[in-house]
């Protein structure tokens, strides 16, 4: 590895930049899983919590 630094900066489009998966429903599964976090957290509360 050189520990010089390139004359220009490296262009990427946004595709190429991301790297990521953005489908297979993943903001649906997630925001399930923080409600249903919540959801038990409230149930536990006024179950155990009293």
């Amino acid at each position: 590895m050189s520990d010089q630094l390139p004359d220009e900066p490296t262009r990427s489009n946004e595709t190429r930049a991301r790297q990521g998966v953005t489908g297979h429903n993943v903001r649906y599964v997630l925001s399930m899983g923080l409600g249903l976090a919540i959801l038990a957290g409230v149930v536990l509360y006024f179950t155990v919590g009293r």
